[in-house]
């Protein structure tokens, strides 16, 4: 995607300064929409902090860093229990979405049968498959979805034939969130490439407003009409017919269809639900888990830290990024990451191999019996 004009992705490859190794380059999105700045990542510990502290963040780009971050520990040692301390390591980072851990099994079925002097090497070239098939995927769901939502603007009545669709999004489920494209505003980025007009009501997305910041910012970048709204705002436009469709993303999917997704999107599929407006989730393969089939039962919900809901961040009157507290001294707080919406309120889930029921049955429609 665009940044003032110049094509980015959200991670790559440079060197470290040592023959023949790589560092990771990452953009710092808790600097975002205020600063754009970028990060070179050299080592698996940093990796791993970046991740748990959210410079990057969003379940596909999480898992590409992951698979990088093994990369990075096999340079450094590629002695098994280097391998199996960097799994553990990483994978203990963010325990809700789901890509990390398949992306790092992925890259540890890759290396393990191989000498030790070959397994940094592989890894790069695995982790770095995974990141051009993560671009391919969101892609591949915004064509997926630009359909749906031509179907509805044809759909409309004759009065509002011509005017905008209004796409409702939660939290951030952009290109800065995978390698390029996005999940849930690949679609909105596809119509408004091939002239569809969309106008998208973008939720803040407390507490740490990543609507507000980072899908704001990317809309804003690809010049695509958009109106920044309080998380609580969403089902008042929906009661009063200003919605067309609500888009999200997700963390990790039960193979029935549940979806968990960032705090705050039960209430929206709820709203949704009560107004009749379509529903819709946007997801790669790598987001199904095939081992779990009750969301609420079974999915761990990331409980972080209470900061974050009681203080905020933004750009002070001098220009520098401040953080300010919001609540009283003594109170506190209490910050799930992420809550289920059921199958039953998803409309249905747009994926890299088209749409699809949100049940086990219209998963394994797409994906195969044995998925």
């Amino acid at each position: 995607m665009n940044i003032d004009g110049r094509p980015w992705r959200t991670i790559w490859l440079e060197p470290d300064g040592r023959s023949g190794l790589h560092a990771i380059g990452v953009i710092d999105q808790t600097l975002l929409p205020h600063r754009f700045s970028t990060r070179s990542l050299r080592s698996c510990d940093e990796a791993a902090e970046a991740i748990r502290t959210m410079v990057v963040r969003g379940a596909p780009l999480i898992g590409v860093t992951g698979a990088y971050g093994l990369m990075l520990a096999l340079q450094a040692d590629p002695g098994d229990g280097a391998l199996a301390a960097a799994f553990e390591q990483l994978n203990a980072t963010r325990p809700t979405a789901i890509n990390l851990r398949w992306a790092l099994e992925r890259v540890r079925a890759r290396v393990q049968p191989l000498p030790p002097a070959e397994r940094a090497e592989a890894a790069k070239a695995e982790a770095g498959a995974i990141a051009d098939e993560d671009v391919a995927m969101g892609e591949a769901i915004g064509e997926h979805g630009l359909r749906l939502l031509q179907e509805l603007a044809v759909a409309r009545p004759a009065g509002r034939q011509g005017e905008p669709l209004n796409v409702l999004t939660h939290c951030n489920a952009g290109w800065v969130a995978t390698v390029d494209w996005g999940t849930a505003l690949a679609p909105i980025y596809k119509a408004h490439r091939a002239g569809l007009p969309v106008h998208v009501w973008v939720d803040e997305t407390r507490p740490r407003n990543q609507g507000a910041s980072l899908t704001a910012w990317e809309l804003g970048r690809e010049g695509v009409p958009h109106t920044v709204i309080a998380d609580n705002a969403g089902g008042h436009l929906m009661q009063h017919g200003q919605v067309d469709a609500v888009i999200v993303g997700s963390d990790r999917t039960t193979r029935c269809g549940d979806v968990c997704n960032k705090i705050g999107t039960y209430l929206k599929a709820l709203a949704a639900h009560d107004n009749g407006v379509p529903f819709y989730v946007a997801l790669p393969g790598s987001t199904i888990d095939w081992a779990i089939s009750d969301g609420l039962a079974e999915i761990p919900i990331e409980a972080r830290g209470a900061e974050e809901v009681t203080y905020i961040q933004g750009l002070g009157a001098d220009g520098s990024i401040t953080r300010v507290r919001l609540t009283p001294e003594g109170s506190t707080a209490f910050n799930p990451a992420f809550d289920v919406t059921p199958a039953r309120m998803v409309t249905a889930l747009i994926t890299e191999r088209g749409v699809a029921p949100a049940s086990e049955a219209g998963l394994r429609g797409l994906y195969g019996a044995t998925a």
